[in-house]
């Protein structure tokens, strides 16, 4: 039995709560996801996190990480985007969604609830 690989699309840099609480809500988001039964690769929650703590909080640009990013999304089986505040504004968002459509990965869409910040 083989297990789903979902990349988890959430934006970042234009949520408008901000980069920690972006990082925050990708990672319970993506928990959940894992408690479906799922294996969930979340550019945020891995990015977030090896940036702040293994680059010593040097920023790197969006295409630095989408190149990173790029690499396990063309293996996953499946594309969710987390609607969150700001999504469509994203530009890591728009271009992770253009290589799901060219290489024909199937793309769910996940509501935000603005009043719980939660699905």
């Amino acid at each position: 039995m083989s297990i789903k690989l979902v990349y988890l699309a959430s934006p970042y840099s234009v949520y408008k709560g901000g980069r920690e609480e972006a990082f925050k809500l990708a990672c319970e988001k993506a928990a959940e996801i894992m408690s479906m039964g799922y294996a969930v690769f979340c550019p945020i929650a891995h990015s977030h996190s090896v940036e702040k703590y293994g680059m010593d909080g040097a920023i790197q640009n969006g295409d630095w990480w989408l190149e990173q990013d790029f690499a396990v999304l063309r293996r996953c089986d499946e594309l969710w985007v987390y609607m969150m505040p700001g999504w469509e504004k994203s530009y890591g968002v728009g271009k992770e969604i253009e290589l799901a459509k060219s290489r024909g990965i199937p793309i769910e869409y996940f509501y935000f609830d603005y009043k719980t910040k939660t699905y």
